[in-house]
């Protein structure tokens, strides 16, 4: 079974440094913007219950954008201690390896796919999760 070398880890701790400092950015700015505009503000210059609706849409859309951003960036930063703990590329349900065609896609991956593929059965309560037209 090919484990990761070292320079396999050196390469995923430096794209995840530097995922972890965009995110770092990101949220900061989106901190910033929504400090600058305050949602009472917004609300306040409203005319008619369209707008109304559509000043709640932004602002509920910037606080799951916000909230996506800080979930990653607790990802990354649990990659980056597997890392340092030495297990990263190292599933953490059966042990087995995360295969690197999967960390370059998913560089925070910690489960290989088929104890992913449990993992979601088991949190969609076995709900096919396919999407459907």
């Amino acid at each position: 079974m090919p484990t990761l070398t070292p320079d396999d880890v050196a390469h995923f701790e430096q794209r995840l440094k530097q995922r972890r400092e965009e995110l770092r950015w990101s949220i900061h700015d989106a901190l910033v913007r929504t400090e600058r505009s305050d949602l009472s503000e917004i609300a306040g210059r409203v005319r008619d219950a369209g707008e109304e609706s559509v000043a709640d849409a932004v602002a509920t859309m910037n606080l799951t954008m916000l909230d996506r951003e800080v979930d990653e960036l607790r990802d990354v930063e649990a990659a980056l201690q597997r890392i340092r703990d030495g297990v990263y590329g190292q599933c953490q349900d059966c042990g087995g390896e995360v295969p690197r065609e999967r960390l370059d896609a998913y560089p925070t991956a910690k489960r290989c796919v088929p104890c992913q593929r449990k993992h979601e059965s088991a949190r969609f309560g076995g709900r096919d999760q396919t999407p459907s037209l």
